[in-house]
């Protein structure tokens, strides 16, 4: 069955319907992301997985109206939080909305977070601009915040500055900083990125009690499917701006069925041996994604695939395999997956 755009389900905290975003580059308008459909439960974590530039951050600065105009633009598409159209907001509304429904944890601390001031200085400005509260009781539920992101001694980091924290605690100050109103959506952007495993870890597991805590849903955007398996309960896989397949993560890590998905996770890092003791070589995707500047008509992937046949020079369209599982694909209609 072939999939049409996902329906309004009011089971759904956030619906995402047909979402492209396009570029103008050299006067020439660049589709980046194209008919991307995705739902979001309450207390659910959605993983979002795939290569560099496939398109997984214009996902999320798109679900915050945040895409940089010019040059870029959202060209197409619905997106529904609560039931609250976010394409028809103002600016003062869609100003509103961000923060306090759904707000994003940035993916570089370093970059995000304003070297010249202090943590508490950009905690308590946060706060104030979503709260009409005083600038005392702003510094105080800054270090209730700091607190409740497991940060020590929080009344005397609150006076630090991000080059005097370690790259952990700078990731928890992004996520006080994303927690300031308690959003019902939280966008963790590849949150462990230059993170030794030991300091991953506790991230992820911060990330879950706050959920658990307070019935957060999550997108977690990452390159990495080791994250997606600590975290998430359903995977979408993006390629080259679009989304190429989605289910379970047990769907998704134990029966792939798109090549590329297949790929993915064959080229994932392994310490295996063969029988005379040798270390095993890694499997690799050949080719390289492709420039959308000269797309090539056609699936997408078809130029890499080694499955790939004629029929892979015509855009396949996405097929609803039932239970949110879906994949775009020719080989799904000829039965050969």
């Amino acid at each position: 069955m072939i999939s049409e755009a996902t329906e309004f389900d009011p089971n759904n905290i956030l619906t995402v319907k047909d979402l492209s975003v396009d570029f103008d580059v050299k006067g020439q308008s660049i589709n980046i992301l194209s008919k991307v459909n995705f739902g979001l439960k309450r207390g659910e974590t959605v993983g979002i997985i795939g290569e560099s530039g496939c398109g997984k951050s214009m996902t999320a600065l798109a679900l915050l109206r945040m895409v940089p105009s010019p040059p870029g633009k959202i060209s197409n598409g619905e997106i529904f939080l609560n039931k609250k159209d976010i394409m028809s907001l103002s600016k003062r509304e869609i100003n509103r909305v961000r923060g306090r429904e759904i707000s994003m944890i940035f993916q570089e601390p370093m970059t995000a977070l304003n070297p010249v001031y202090s943590i508490g200085n950009q905690l308590v400005e946060t706060i104030q601009q979503h709260k009409p509260i005083d600038r005392a009781s702003a510094m105080e539920e800054a270090i209730e915040l700091l607190r409740s992101v497991q940060i020590p001694a929080p009344e005397k980091r609150i006076s630090e500055y991000p080059y005097q924290l370690s790259g952990g605690m700078r990731q928890r100050i992004m996520i006080a900083m994303a927690l300031v109103c308690n959003p019902q959506v939280l966008i963790a952007d590849e949150p462990t990125t230059a993170l030794d495993v030991t300091v991953q870890a506790q991230i992820f597991d911060l990330l879950k009690k706050i959920q658990n805590k307070n019935k957060t849903s999550i997108i977690l955007i990452t390159h990495d499917f080791g994250a997606v398996s600590e975290m998430a309960d359903r995977v979408i896989v993006m390629y080259a701006g679009f989304k190429i397949e989605e289910g379970t993560l047990e769907e998704i890590r134990n029966s792939p069925i798109h090549p590329y998905t297949k790929g993915l996770l064959g080229s994932m890092l392994e310490l295996k041996t063969d029988s005379a003791g040798f270390r095993e070589r890694l499997p690799e995707i050949r080719g390289s994604v492709p420039d959308l500047l000269n797309r090539q008509a056609g699936c997408p992937f078809g130029p890499r695939c080694e499955s790939a046949t004629t029929r892979c020079l015509q855009m396949p369209p996405t097929f609803d395999l039932g239970d949110n599982r879906s994949v775009m694909c020719w080989l799904v209609e000829n039965g050969e997956n």
